[in-house]
């Protein structure tokens, strides 16, 4: 074996070898960056532009938004009975619970017309509640007696499908609507999302021991049709993130005239009086912006108009009081290795 003397060692020999990475301009952070100077030219210019784009984009948005016509009805008090002092009472009891409501046309409605259901202070948010249901049991048929995370709504001596809370609450309210004495068909296919027809409910699995517990929650389902075919649940089982929300009931699909008086005729059956919720029927038109939300205009204009207002006021600050500005030449970056 060969050995070496101290005094013809390599004196690299134990120094501790480091693991460089390959050069590159990336690793080495040396790519060319951009450093705009924020000259004032620049930074008016820049709010111009803001203006310019964001101001007809708002107009254009809250014009689409106030052309929307829209009928809102609250009906959860009217519909009580006023011998029903305890509504909480009336909705658990066996009582007749048809309501007539008369809604007059304030604008022509051009089809197709959105049905929607409005419910305030219901909290489709919450953990427990959005965790409650199982989406292989709603997707396979194989899997109908999965219902881990279902509780409490999840067996009733044999596996609930659909099981869950979210289901097991679902909205039960109905609406038929005439108009001078001629029915008003509302279609009910095809309101939800097709994404969720094919992929998230299967057309194999069908209802089976729902709404049969000692408390019901909500609507029942007709056990020979399949889930991908119950729009409605489909509908509610795509929770909302808001206290507040609305979901589509249908569409009617005729024009409504100036002055036309809808009678519409509900079945009061969803129990919002627990809880101190507000129930809304609501017929709307659309634009190329979907329903009526002024939000979206309002910032729009709020944001063109605050940078009209900063454009303005830099300039008159440049020609009142300007500042000299320095060369950019002498900034640390511009400067050469030599020039240190």
């Amino acid at each position: 074996m060969a050995t070496t003397s101290a005094g013809s060692s390599d004196p690299t020999a134990n120094r501790p070898q480091t693991k460089r990475p390959k050069y590159s301009k990336f690793t080495q952070q040396e790519l060319p960056a951009c450093k705009p100077i924020l000259t004032p030219q620049a930074v008016i210019s820049a709010f111009l532009i803001v203006t310019v784009v964001f101001i007809p984009i708002g107009v254009a948005s809250l014009i689409a938004s106030r052309d929307v016509v829209e009928i809102v009805d609250r009906y959860e008090d009217a519909c009580v009975p006023s011998n029903w002092t305890d509504k909480v009472a009336f909705i658990q009891s066996n009582a007749d619970k048809t309501c007539t409501r008369k809604l007059e046309v304030p604008k022509r409605m051009k089809s197709p017309i959105h049905v929607y259901y409005q419910l305030d202070n219901f909290y489709q948010n919450h953990r427990r509640y959005v965790k409650s249901r199982n989406d292989e049991q709603l997707r396979d048929s194989k899997k109908g007696n999965s219902t881990s995370g279902c509780q409490p709504e999840d067996v009733n001596g044999v596996p609930i499908v659909p099981c869950g809370l979210i289901a097991w609450s679902m909205f039960n309210d109905t609406y038929s609507f005439t108009r001078n004495s001629q029915n008003v068909t509302v279609n009910k296919n095809e309101i939800s999302w097709k994404s969720d027809r094919d992929h998230k409910f299967g057309s194999d699995v069908f209802p089976k021991n729902f709404q049969n517990g000692t408390i019901i929650g909500g609507a029942h389902l007709n056990e020979t049709i399949p889930l991908s075919k119950q729009e409605d649940l489909i509908v509610w089982m795509r929770t909302a993130a808001l206290p507040t929300f609305r979901k589509l009931y249908g569409r009617i699909e005729v024009d409504l005239e100036k002055g036309d008086v809808i009678n519409v005729v509900v079945q009061n059956r969803y129990n919002t009086y627990s809880f101190s919720g507000k129930k809304k029927l609501v017929l709307s038109t659309a634009s190329w912006l979907g329903g009526k939300n002024d939000f979206l205009g309002i910032a729009y204009l709020s944001v063109g108009g605050l940078s009209f207002f900063l454009a303005m006021a830099f300039t008159i600050l440049y020609f009142v009081k300007p500042r000299q500005l320095g060369d950019p030449s002498y900034l640390s970056w511009n400067r050469s290795p030599s020039g240190h």
